[in-house]
């Protein structure tokens, strides 16, 4: 199915957001047949073509989440750590630490600091979102749980 929604947007200019989505419906079918190193080809051009667009902040930062997701998968977990930091810095900046999206980003960033066994700076990041996502999300949200 990614393949035939690629073929189908790929003559489409940068610019056009149904190209971009063909892109990231491609790389998560090639992450579910856990064809990695090509998702990441896949991953890794979509969000140099965003960045070369000037696509909105929203768009690079889901773009980035998603290419840290990958490079997990991949077991380059440092590379995964920086592109977390970065998107979690980029969701404080834009949409605040109240945030649902913050939030999600906070715990992706201290889950990749504490499977780097790096886990003093984990619960630092964890002890600094935990009380915000209980007050904004609830305490039976799977995050505060």
């Amino acid at each position: 199915l990614g393949w035939a929604c690629w073929k189908m947007y790929v003559g489409r200019p940068e610019t056009d957001g149904l190209r971009s989505c063909a892109m990231q419906q491609l790389g998560s079918g090639l992450s579910a047949a856990g064809h990695h190193e090509e998702e990441l080809s896949v991953k890794e051009a979509q969000l140099a073509m965003i960045r070369r667009i000037g696509a909105s902040e929203h768009d690079t930062l889901a773009a980035q989440h998603n290419l840290a997701t990958t490079y997990s998968s991949l077991g380059r977990a440092e590379e995964s750590l920086r592109m977390r930091r970065d998107v979690y810095a980029g969701r404080l900046r834009r949409n605040g630490e109240e945030h649902a999206v913050t939030i999600i980003a906070a715990q992706n960033y201290a889950t990749c600091l504490a499977g780097l066994q790096r886990f003093e700076e984990a619960k630092s990041v964890s002890r600094t979102t935990l009380p915000v996502a209980r007050r904004v999300l609830g305490e039976n949200y799977e995050l505060t749980i």
